[in-house]
């Protein structure tokens, strides 16, 4: 914003003139008035020369006072004069305020139109690395998007791996019914060959020919039986492979055989049998698992799960709380893996906590790699 000063007539002088003017006419007036006054007063009342003399006095204290006043006046018109220097002293400090003002004006203008131009560059600056983040953004949601693609491919492929589950399942169920039905079936047979036995056992004193001809038939019903046990098996071997098409291919837990193997390193901190929030999932995961088999197993099978825990070999640090070495750390680790499953839904009466230490390692190096393959639990389906 700019500021103009116009330049304006200085009155001061003229002024202080009139006044002075002003000052002598009213003397004048206020002694003719006195003249006019006394005459008056003397010529009134026919006064004497007393009051003559008198009259004189008071004219001249009157012209005292006059004169007095006159130099009141001179008095005046000197302060009015040195109060027009002052004020022209003023107003040429005005002046170099102004000329003082107009310079700080054109300083404040400069440093603004300075200022100015950081600003713009600043908000080039700015506008290029507004640019640059929605250049990342825009990389980013691409990368996002390409993710959410590669999911629904991935949960399609699960929808169709859990159809051929359900379908296997399904197959499952008519296999065990045909199983159940022959188990039934041969344990009618078992029954009346024993009772042919017992028969034949009377008979054996009479007639050697009858016991050996049972004895070909208790031997055939024997054989039966162990057909019929390795028909169990192989129900068994269907089951663990529906269980091993259940897990998938995740790392985290491994299928040998008929063994699970989870590492400890996933369920449990270093040194500690106190299950890690991420090793809780795991295994909810597996609870999960445990609890179909228990819905699709027969009842008349009776088996378990042994919880067996395995450290490696490294010795347990002098004065570790809550334990002294390694075989109560691993009998530790698997109790808590159970109370975890049993946490989870699993019957407690399927599960069997053991512990071993050291004594079974599955990697015989000292590495590192190897010492983390043998800290694990290992979960067995088995018999009672």
């Amino acid at each position: 914003m700019n500021i103009r000063f116009r330049e304006k007539t200085n009155a001061w002088p003229g002024f202080v003139d009139l006044f002075s003017n002003l000052v002598i006419i009213l003397i004048f007036l206020l002694i003719v008035f006195v003249f006019l006054w006394t005459t008056t007063s003397v010529f009134n009342k026919h006064s004497d020369a007393q009051k003559v003399a008198a009259l004189e006095q008071a004219t001249q204290e009157q012209a005292e006072q006059i004169v007095q006043m006159q130099a009141d006046d001179e008095t005046a018109t000197q302060l009015l004069l040195q109060a027009r220097d002052a004020l022209e002293n003023q107003e040429a400090e005005k002046a170099q305020m102004a000329d003082t003002f107009e310079k700080q004006k054109e300083d404040i203008a400069n440093a603004y139109e300075q200022q100015l131009s950081e600003l713009e560059g600043q908000k080039v600056d700015i506008a290029k690395d507004y640019e640059n983040q929605i250049a990342e953004l825009t990389a980013t949601q691409q990368a996002m998007s390409d993710e959410i693609a590669e999911l629904k491919q991935q949960l399609e492929q699960a929808t169709i791996s859990k159809s051929e589950l359900e379908k296997m399942e399904a197959e499952r169920h008519d296999m065990t019914d045909k199983l159940l039905a022959e188990k039934t079936e041969l344990n009618n047979q078992i029954n009346e060959l024993t009772a042919k036995l017992d028969k034949a056992e009377q008979l054996a004193k009479q007639q050697d020919v009858e016991y050996v001809e049972m004895s070909n038939r208790l031997n055939k019903a024997l054989a039966d039986k162990i057909a019929e046990l390795n028909t169990m098996a192989q129900y068994q071997s269907a089951f663990y492979k529906q269980v091993k098409d259940a897990l998938g291919d995740r790392t985290t837990i491994k299928q040998e055989g008929d063994r699970f193997i989870v590492s400890s390193d996933i369920l449990f901190p270093s040194g500690s049998y106190k299950i890690s929030a991420d090793g809780k999932k795991q295994l909810k995961l597996l609870a999960n698992i445990i609890k179909e088999f228990e819905e699709k197993i027969p009842t008349d099978i009776d088996w378990i799960i042994r919880v067996d825990g395995h450290t490696d070999n490294k010795a347990v640090v002098a004065g570790t709380p809550g334990y002294k070495d390694n075989m109560q750390l691993s009998l530790l680790r698997a109790t808590a893996v159970t109370n975890e499953l049993v946490k989870n839904g699993v019957s407690k009466r399927r599960l069997v906590p053991s512990g071993f230490g050291e004594l079974h390692p599955i990697a015989l190096g000292d590495d590192p790699a190897d010492l983390q393959k043998n800290r694990r639990i290992e979960l067995q389906l088995t018999n009672k």
